[in-house]
């Protein structure tokens, strides 16, 4: 597998695979977290890709994931307050969003995280309370529950997750 930046051709495969992102969502329990909205829209893909924060995760020369990175001090808003816990550490971080694997693929998702992680050494995620697989992957990849936040999309806490090479505690 190997990670390359979005590119405008890529758009139609990436949101296929949303698409079915969501749906395999709602199918393992957890119905809200982008269906409820249709999750994500083209046009913020559009824009992920305009600013080069779109990733592919390529695969046997197909497309087999799609993320948002990016790094650098205080870069998501969502993350200013968290409530029920702390960060581990306010040093600039990382953050992968809007994560999804095509079907059929295994091994993806994690891929990817640990490439976001290695390009940075610090990184948060945040995902739906009903999102056990997320969770349960972040937990396996190293990643400690540090609290609940909210986004702006829509009503639901998130909980919230973040990995750091040396904890400052």
């Amino acid at each position: 597998m190997e990670i390359r930046k979005s590119t405008f051709d890529d758009l139609d495969k990436i949101m296929k695979i949303y698409a079915y992102a969501r749906e395999f969502m709602a199918q393992t329990g957890n119905p809200k977290q982008w269906g409820a909205v249709g999750w994500p829209p083209r046009r913020v893909i559009e824009n992920d890709i305009k600013i080069g924060k779109s990733y592919v995760c390529i695969d046997h020369g197909r497309i087999a994931a799609v993320f948002f990175f990016d790094h650098g001090k205080d870069i998501d808003p969502c993350y200013a307050v968290i409530e029920g816990g702390r960060w581990l550490s306010d040093s600039p971080y990382g953050v992968v969003h809007r994560i999804a694997s095509a079907k059929g693929t295994k091994g993806a998702g994690a891929f990817c995280i640990n490439w976001a992680y290695e390009q940075c050494g610090h990184l948060r995620m945040d995902t739906h309370g009903d999102n056990i697989i997320m969770q349960n992957l972040l937990r396996k990849l190293g990643f400690q529950y540090c609290g609940i936040i909210h986004v702006q999309e829509d009503n639901d806490p998130r909980v919230a997750y973040e990995k750091i090479g040396s904890v400052e505690q």
